[in-house]
């Protein structure tokens, strides 16, 4: 064994995987390095730089692969939670392939994928696409979700979610004026969102991302397939390959 590949193990176990396109939820700081190993670390690291793409493209194979092992079961058995909770926001609800999209207002990569999004629900009458609310970014996360869901009500939802996905700067009182700006009655809106019912959507969403292993978002279910993160051209691929097998099976 090369004299270098033991330190090579040990980079290994402490690269975070920045590959995978999706927000995580707010983890506790990780534990303290020793400082000496901490510098033969660096200095390997800058005389052998391309192991940071190796270690990180090798965690990110290793984290999809056991994330599909553990969803699959789970999607199965949470079909109707999933797909048919008549507390979401649905668009295209007539449509014959569904998607549902975990995700949170204020996630850098929910903003990114957002507009892709819209030109699905737009250009493609035929999916259904299914808005989760997975509030994981604390309270102006929380205020985003209860206006989008109490604009339901007022038929308002798509607009405040094109509004909210491009605002880069997310709080309550960009909140008020972009619910504002797409027609809604905000007062009411805000009294509809804090309702306990609404608390009760937003605690069984963060119960059913848990039961199918979603740590971050977006996160992405059409059939049995789980696409974490924002990969629009798998999103995009999953939507065509259950167009197909709808069309064979009729």
């Amino acid at each position: 064994m090369s004299p270098r590949r033991p330190l090579a193990l040990a980079v290994a176990g402490l690269v975070l995987s920045a590959g995978m396109a999706a927000c995580s939820q707010p983890q506790s700081a990780p534990p303290k390095v020793d400082e000496a190993f901490g510098k033969k670390v660096r200095a390997y690291l800058l005389e052998h730089p391309e192991v940071l793409l190796e270690v990180s493209a090798k965690l990110q194979e290793k984290q999809e692969a056991e994330a599909r092992a553990k969803s699959l079961g789970a999607i199965s058995q949470h079909r109707q939670a999933i797909e048919r909770d008549p507390r979401d926001f649905v668009a295209n609800p007539n449509g014959t392939i569904t998607v549902t999209e975990f995700f949170d207002y204020k996630c850098g990569y929910c903003k990114l994928a957002a507009p892709q999004i819209v030109e699905i629900i737009e250009k493609n009458p035929d999916v259904r696409f299914v808005f989760k609310e997975f509030v994981i970014f604390g309270p102006d996360s929380e205020i985003a979700a209860r206006m989008a869901i109490g604009a339901q009500q007022q038929g308002k939802t798509l607009a405040v979610y094109k509004g909210m996905m491009a605002e880069k700067s997310l709080d309550e009182a960009a909140v008020t004026r972009i619910a504002k700006a797409a027609g809604v009655d905000v007062e009411k809106a805000k009294a509809d969102g804090q309702a306990q019912t609404v608390t009760q959507q937003l605690q069984d969403v963060q119960g059913l991302a848990q039961a199918l292993h979603i740590e971050g978002t977006p996160a992405f279910i059409v059939g049995d397939k789980m696409i974490p993160g924002a990969d629009m051209q798998a999103l995009k691929l999953a939507i065509e390959e259950a167009r197909m097998a709808a069309k064979k099976k009729g």
